[in-house]
Formats: structure tokens, C-alpha cells, sequence
């Protein structure tokens, strides 16, 4: 069954309820309209506070664009990208391209101009979809990018380079194009990364999708009733796949943009969200402002909240004890995944497992668990060993990359490169990174980008990205830099260079040192990791 049909049936059967929600509490405008209130308003309509759609208007918007897409030519197999920021447009657009067997191939929001056109390139994309945001970034590769390929804009103001989607979509019918969709019938690509640089492309089938969906309405019991507030950004697998929950089971989810406690708590008190997903730095920011005083919880309806999940990055035990000081009536969950496992949930600790926090979990719904060696034999319970994980969630392949595939892909088993042991309740503990991958602030952080940009510097020999453990964010980035002879530089001096990286890829922390290397000339990352952040557990990782 595509995850298409999910759609279709919540049409069906609550075609009049709301099903999605934006708020955008920085605007200054604090009306709030329907979709199709807004589509009348000229010419500041972005400004508004709060926008929704219910499943009818959600599906007709797909169909639109679905067949948009068919009268441009795309077909099954197709790729179209999505660069959006989180908004009402998002998820139509994304079942949009699933209904006409073409590919969404969601974008980070993060990357810059030559990584846009990597991906679009890696992928083989046909067409662009992209928000005012983007305009700077898209126009400075658009003479790359444009030749062989459509650009959509979804946006006020729509520029000479790019068509405009709202204009478009208005003239096509709002039927269902009734393109035959099979669970093996390719549906995604997301992308990820490990050290080596620019991202490998992932691609999911139909079946993949639909499983994630399973999975979260499994694990968190999503009713007609709940209402889920969802912050994190849609491109990434996490925020989609646990919004796949609320497809599942036909309930409102609120697309909130920005993560300020106080913006949280009236979204939650407003909109009587019941789950919230939250990442380990805007948990902590809550707890300091009701620390301080600053949010007052008397202020909030709060009563109906049900539930708070963490994931993407490790959870400390400490935090989770404090938000229980507060909220001792939540219940808790953290789910790990990888992009390669459509996200969240091949392992989760469970909400009843509560006394486990601390450990990543337990299998999740239809998902296989192993604990292997270097030669894929499982070791012993209570010895580490690499992470592999099995299930109907798994992803056909990196797409055009067979030996990338052939090292994490083996005998159906998926090797995640995390290493981990199992308690003798069968709970699993990640202990640490075969991979160098930062994970800082839910983001991922590919220290061979910052490394071979900071080599750059005139006075740089050799230099070391390692992460080092951060209260808020997880994981900040830290630069170890070895000078050449004669040579002095200051921090001050690496951190005016770094200003032309994007602000989420600058080294948090510069340290002047020796980069130590083994004999066949690679950093030895575990013994700076030793000398700068000591020998500890990772506590629960997820969803990277």
C-alpha cells in the first residue's frame, strides 16, 4: 500500500477537519485564515500569523500540482526536489510528486549553492521546487542548473528565472491523476553523509514510507484526537516520519516556525497539541526559562499534553529527570533511526521503559536488531560491537553508488557504523562513532568540509574537526590546528576566516596543537577525542 493512499483515505473519511496548521509567530500580523482565505489576500500574504488546511483542501493541492507535474512531462521514475522552509505548502507538494510516480527528493535548507547543485545533480533531478528564501542561493548556480531542468517558486514575488507555482497549480484540475502505485515502486531520495563530504543520495521505496508511517503510530499510539506539534524541519526523515504518525491516524499536526520556549507554549496551550518533538537544545531552553521564570506554566493549557519524544542527537539522563520535575504526568520517548532506515524508530526506548532512559532501546515496530564484530559475527551480550538493523524500512540503496551500498548493505542487514552493546534486559546502549560524524544541534557536521577548508589558511599545516561535548547542543564542532613553522595565526584570526563557511559548519572552538597521525598517515581522531573530551558513553542517539 503507497503512503499515497493514506492521503486518499483521509479524504475520505474526515475530508472537512483541519489537518495541518502553520504558525509563524515572528509576523506581526496575528489574524488567522484558511487556506483559501489566504489565497485571496494581496499583496503581503506571507505576513499572517496562522494558516491551516483540512485533508480536502490537502489532497486537492496535491492532485494540482500532481498534475502540474504530468503536463510538464514528468513520469514515474522522474525526480522532483523540494527546498522549502516548513510551511503549509510542504507536504501537498510532497504527495503531489508521489501521486504521479516521480520522486521527491527533499533538500536541506542548510546547504549552500555548490551543494544544491551536487545533490541536484547526484540525483538526477528534472525539476526544482524553492521558496523566497532560496532566491540569492538558486540564482548564483541557476545558469548550472537551469538548462535541463524547471524551477517552481512557491512564494510572493516570483523571480524572472522561475515559474511561479501558485499561478501554475491554479489552472490545473484538483482530480487525482490515478497513477498506479506499487509498495516497490521507488518514492524518495533523502540524503546523508558520512566524513567524506558531500552527501550520498538515499533512495526509499514506497514500502519504506508506509513502514515509517506503521511504525510511528505503533510506537506512539496517535489517535484521531492528538494533535502533534511539529518543529524540526520536513526535509529531514525524523520530523517527516514522525508526522507520518498524524497521516496514519488522521489527526491535526501544527507546523510551528521557531523554537523559542515561548513560542512553543503558546502553540501547545493555543492549538491543544497533545505531542510534542523536541531536539536536546529547545528542551533545554525550556527548562532554563521556567528555571528563571520566564515562562510561567500557569500561563499555558497544558493539560492535554500527553507526550514528549526526543531525538537526533544523545539525551542526558539530567534532562530528562528535570523535565520530569516539571511534567511528571509526560510520558517520554527517544526513538534512533538513520536516513538509511527512513528515521526514526528501527530502535526506540518505548514510553514504558522510562526507568531505561539512557539507553537507546529496544527493536522497534518490524524492525531486527544485531550486535556485531569487524566480521559480522554477533558478540557477546554485554560486548560492543557495530549497530545493524533489519526491517521493511530499510532503503534499496545510495542511489548510483553500488560500492557505498555493498559496505553498509549486507545479507538485508544495514551496518550503521554506531557502535553499541546490549544490557542483559536486551536494552541497547550506544557507545560511540564509527563514523566522524558531528552531531550538533540535530544537524549533522561533516568534519572533512571544515577540515579541507580551514587548509585553505596560509598558516595552517594540518588541522583536526572533532566534537566536544556541549550542554545545549550535544556536540560542538572544535578545530585542532597545527601551524606551519614560523608561522603564528590567532583564534580571532581562523574565526574571521571561517565567517565564509555557513554559520552552522564554523568550528565552535579553535585549539592550537600537534595533529597526531599513525603510520599510514590518518588522524587519530580516538586520541584527540581522549585528550580534549575524555573516554565517555553516548548516552541515546537518534535519527540522524
Amino acid at each position: 500500500m503507497p503512503i499515497t493512499d493514506l492521503l486518499e483515505r483521509n479524504c475520505r473519511l474526515y475530508g472537512n477537519d483541519v489537518c495541518l496548521v502553520e504558525i509563524n509567530p515572528e509576523m506581526t500580523d496575528t489574524r488567522r485564515v484558511t487556506w483559501k482565505e489566504y489565497e485571496l489576500m494581496e499583496p503581503t500574504k506571507s505576513t499572517y500569523y496562522r494558516r491551516d488546511i483540512t485533508w480536502n483542501i490537502f489532497n486537492e493541492k496535491a492532485n494540482r500540482f500532481a498534475n502540474l507535474l504530468i503536463s510538464r512531462g514528468v513520469k514515474k521514475g522522474d525526480k522532483v526536489a523540494i527546498l522549502l522552509m516548513n510551511c503549509l505548502e510542504w507536504l501537498p507538494i510532497y504527495f503531489g510528486i508521489l501521486k504521479t510516480g516521480a520522486l521527491a527528493v527533499p533538500l536541506n535548507f542548510r546547504y549552500a549553492p555548490d551543494e544544491i547543485e551536487y545533490c541536484l545533480d547526484l540525483a538526477d533531478v528534472d525539476i526544482l521546487v524553492f521558496g523566497p528564501e532560496f532566491i540569492g542561493r538558486i540564482e548564483s548556480i541557476v545558469d548550472n542548473i537551469n538548462a535541463h531542468r524547471l524551477l517552481f517558486y512557491v512564494g510572493d514575488n516570483c523571480p524572472t528565472f522561475a515559474e511561479d507555482y501558485n499561478q501554475l497549480t491554479a489552472d490545473c484540475s484538483s482530480q487525482s491523476p490515478n497513477i498506479f502505485l506499487d509498495d516497490s515502486d521507488d518514492a524518495a531520495i533523502y540524503f546523508s553523509s558520512g566524513t567524506t563530504g558531500f552527501p550520498k543520495a538515499i533512495l526509499h521505496n514506497h514500502e519504506s514510507l508506509m513502514h515509517s508511517a506503521k511504525v510511528e503510530q505503533h510506537h506512539h499510539h496517535q489517535t484521531k484526537d492528538d494533535v502533534f506539534l511539529c518543529i524540526p524541519p520536513l526535509y529531514h526523515t525524523g520530523a517527516k516520519m514522525h508526522w507520518f504518525g498524524s497521516l496514519y491516524s488522521g489527526s491535526k499536526a501544527v507546523l510551528l516556525k521557531g523554537t523559542k520556549p515561548e513560542y512553543i507554549f503558546n502553540a501547545i496551550s493555543e492549538e491543544k497539541c497533545t505531542i510534542v518533538w523536541l531536539l536536546v537544545p529547545w528542551a533545554q531552553d525550556i527548562l532554563e526559562a521556567i528555571d528563571s521564570g520566564r515562562i510561567n506554566l500557569k500561563d499555558y493549557a497544558l493539560s492535554q499534553l500527553r507526550l514528549m519524544h526526543i531525538g537526533a542527537q544523545p539525551v542526558p539522563k539530567s534532562l530528562i529527570k528535570h523535565w520530569k520535575e516539571y511534567f511528571p504526568n509526560h510520558e517520554y520517548d527517544t526513538n534512533y533511526g538513520l536516513s538509511e532506515s527512513i528515521g526514526p524508530g528501527c530502535v526506540h526506548l518505548g514510553v514504558e521503559n522510562i526507568d531505561k532512559v539512557g539507553a537507546i532501546g529496544i527493536p522497534g515496530y518490524g524492525w531486527e536488531v544485531k550486535i556485531c564484530d569487524d566480521s559480522g559475527n554477533v558478540v557477546s551480550q554485554g560486548d560492543v560491537g557495530e549497530l545493524c538493523v533489519k526491517g521493511p524500512g530499510l532503503m534499496t540503496c545510495y542511489y548510483k553508488n553500488p560500492e557505498a551500498t555493498a559496505e553498509v548493505l549486507r545479507d538485508g542487514w544495514l551496518f550503521t557504523g554506531d557502535m553499541a552493546m546490549q544490557d542483559k534486559d536486551g536494552f541497547i546502549y550506544l557507545v560511540d562513532r564509527k563514523k566522524d560524524v558531528i552531531i550538533s544541534g540535530g544537524e549533522n557536521l561533516y568534519p572533512v568540509q571544515i577540515e579541507d577548508f580551514i587548509r585553505t589558511h596560509e598558516a595552517v599545516h594540518d588541522v583536526a574537526v572533532i566534537g566536544l561535548p556541549d550542554k545545549r547542543l550535544g556536540e560542538i564542532a572544535a578545530a585542532i590546528i597545527e601551524l606551519k613553522p614560523g608561522y603564528t595565526c590567532t583564534e580571532d584570526e581562523i574565526n574571521e576566516f571561517c565567517v565564509k563557511l555557513p554559520r552552522y559548519k564554523r568550528p565552535k572552538k579553535i585549539i592550537f596543537a600537534d595533529i597526531p597521525r599513525n603510520p599510514t598517515g590518518k588522524i587519530e581522531k580516538p586520541k584527540l577525542r581522549k585528550i580534549y573530551c575524555g573516554e565517555r558513553l553516548v548516552e541515546a542517539e537518534s535519527e540522524g
